[in-house]
């Protein structure tokens, strides 16, 4: 955090001609005031130096007994690092004791209040405001209605996306799809008359952060690009944990203002059946909290879907990263086996076949080969590279892993036969997932298998001219861009569409007309 601070800093110095105090002072005005975190402060430097050299004199960044100096950008070549980092070379004011005495961001003040609602959300994966504890909301962030389709009345626990007509909705809208009332020119129930026999589904995705579609806007680290309008989005972007569900691929529905643009399969389900409004729900988490050890009981507290009362559901299962990336020094010995995978996804999908109403569908989601990751980036430019050319991804990923918060080892590394080894176990766990879905039954619901599109995707990519590092967030390094997320979507489409049709259900000859007695009705 400090490297990424001061680099920005030192950068705008840079850009605008000006000194560090002025610099500081330019990015304390773009940040919105109430997450201004930084005082102003100034901070003088009395010879060249880079970031990391600045926070490890500030003991912000430390070196423990028998490792590495972790080190962003290339050390200074007059003096060794170490030698660098003595106080002694710094005469710096207010800036150390106002990054110490906050070591933790939640301690300011002003945003103690927001951390403990994103700890409640992060611990529950519920809503934060849902006054009637239907898991549902009227609220957009802090796991609301971008997470879940909104509540059309959070004072009714009986009220909410996704379930059954009540009496067909004559008098209020009971499912939040914004159809109800009666035909005065019939009598019939609008519900009735549009929805009775319309296949009516909705979509659920299990997902990780790839799935969450988490993405840091490059806007926020590149001083060329930087202004007050870079940081307008700060707020809703904390609130939802730095993930935009949605515009993602799978529950996706509002159109992007973070690059590209926004195809999901619960649009497509939407404009195949417009009696699908709203009925979405992502469930996902970044991050290694949510593995597939610990499903079944993340799920029994998150999912809302009532067996009995609500429509069938089409649950995407894509986890498709988390059980071979994490940060571990020996990440091969810390990766999910075969055999542990086979088990964890059967419990959870007797779990599932236990809340799922009949006639639902299944999607298990193969794991990505990451190898596309180093291949496409790791000679290219960072956002905080850009202007002096001096930070590559290679860079980014050993930084990381020095400091052990690499969110892959196995794959954002130099190391290619790890990198392999990698892709082999991910592979072997793609294989138990297919062979899952063509052995295992369930009353509920049944089940198919689809390898992770990236292939297809970045073929697709390349025909519409694009180059394969834009598949990919420019800022981690590591996930799916919009791009990709908007791609894959026509991809899993067409593979639904020509392999399993009903899992998709059937058009809805009455689309049209609902539009045009609705479309006042059935705002997000």
């Amino acid at each position: 955090g400090c490297v990424l601070v001061v680099s920005v800093i030192e950068q705008l110095a840079q850009w605008h001609n000006s000194t560090v105090k002025a610099a500081m002072e330019r990015l304390c005005d773009y940040i919105p005031g109430e997450y201004q975190i930084m005082h102003r402060m100034s901070c003088r430097i009395e010879r060249e130096m880079n970031a990391d050299v600045v926070c490890h004199s500030l003991r912000l960044c430390k070196q423990d007994p028998g490792q590495p100096i972790c080190h962003l950008y290339s050390p200074p070549k007059l003096q060794h690092l170490s030698e660098l980092m003595h106080p002694s070379t710094f005469v710096f004011l207010p800036l150390q004791k106002s990054f110490m005495g906050f070591s933790s961001v939640c301690a300011f003040p002003l945003l103690a209040n927001l951390c403990e609602k994103i700890k409640y959300v992060l611990r529950n994966k519920l809503p934060f405001e849902d006054f009637d504890g239907d898991k549902f909301s009227t609220f957009p962030t802090l796991r609301g209605y971008h997470w879940r389709g909104r509540d059309c009345n959070d004072k009714n626990t009986t009220v909410y996306p996704g379930r059954r007509p009540d009496n067909w909705d004559v008098k209020s809208d009971s499912n939040c799809n914004g159809i109800w009332g009666v035909d005065p020119k019939d009598g019939i129930p609008y519900e009735e008359k549009f929805c009775k026999g319309a296949d009516s589904r909705g979509v659920v995705l299990l997902g990780d952060s790839a799935g969450a579609h988490f993405h840091i806007p490059p806007e926020w680290m590149t001083v060329t690009q930087m202004s007050a309008k870079s940081f307008a989005n700060l707020p809703m972007a904390f609130s939802d944990e730095l993930d935009w569900p949605q515009f993602s691929e799978i529950t996706g529905f509002l159109n992007s203002t973070i690059g590209g643009w926004t195809d999901s399969l619960y649009l497509r389900l939407r404009k195949r059946n417009r009696c699908n409004h709203r009925d979405l729900q992502n469930i996902s988490q970044n991050g290694t909290v949510f593995p597939p050890i610990n499903i079944a009981p993340y799920l029994s507290f998150s999912l809302a879907r009532n067996q009995l009362l609500d429509n069938p559901a089409i649950v995407i299962y894509a986890t498709i990263g988390n059980d071979v990336c994490n940060g571990e020094r020996d990440t091969l010995a810390h990766m999910t086996t075969p055999k542990e995978m086979l088990s964890n996804v059967v419990r959870a999908l007797r779990y599932l076949d236990s809340r799922l109403p009949n006639g639902s569908h299944v999607i298990l989601t193969g794991l990505v080969d990451g190898r596309f990751l180093w291949d496409n980036l790791h000679d290219r430019y960072h956002p905080l590279g850009q202007l002096n050319k001096d930070v590559t991804y290679s860079q980014l990923y050993s930084f990381l892993d020095c400091l052990q918060v690499s969110p892959c080892s196995g794959w954002l590394t130099t190391n290619e036969t790890l990198r392999n080894l990698t892709s082999e176990r991910a592979l072997q766990l793609s294989n138990v997932l297919e062979e899952i879905a063509r052995s295992e039954k369930f009353s509920n619901f049944d089940i198919f298998y689809m390898d992770f599109p990236l292939r297809q995707t970045a073929e697709e990519w390349r025909k519409m001219g694009g180059e394969p590092w834009q598949l990919i967030e420019p800022v981690d390094g590591f996930h799916p861009s919009q791009i990709a997320a908007a791609l894959g979507t026509g991809i899993t489409w067409q593979k639904a569409l020509h392999e399993w049709p009903q899992v998709l259900g059937k058009e809805n000859p009455f689309n049209d007309q609902i539009e045009a007695i609705f479309k006042d009705q059935g705002g997000y």
